[in-house]
């Protein structure tokens, strides 16, 4: 099940922030949304390392290719 953000409406949200208020108080809210900033930050760092590894993976292969296709044309 996929939720999309265009799903929620303000009155929603505005609801949510109302609900957080009360269960966490004002003192607690800065802190944790500090904290889901920071959690936020290092998975986009993670996943974006992920990615430039897989990069990097195809990159690779495809020199090897080339490199390959290069000996064979030289041995003709």
């Amino acid at each position: 099940m996929v939720v999309h953000l265009s799903a929620i409406s303000p009155f929603a949200v505005v609801i949510i922030c109302v609900v957080a208020l009360l269960i966490f108080g004002p003192k607690k809210l800065p802190e944790l949304g500090r904290a889901m900033g920071t959690t936020l930050r290092e998975f986009k760092k993670g996943t974006s390392g992920l990615l430039d590894d897989e990069d990097d993976k195809k990159k690779n292969n495809v020199n090897v290719i080339e490199q390959k296709d290069l000996e064979k044309k030289e041995n003709k």
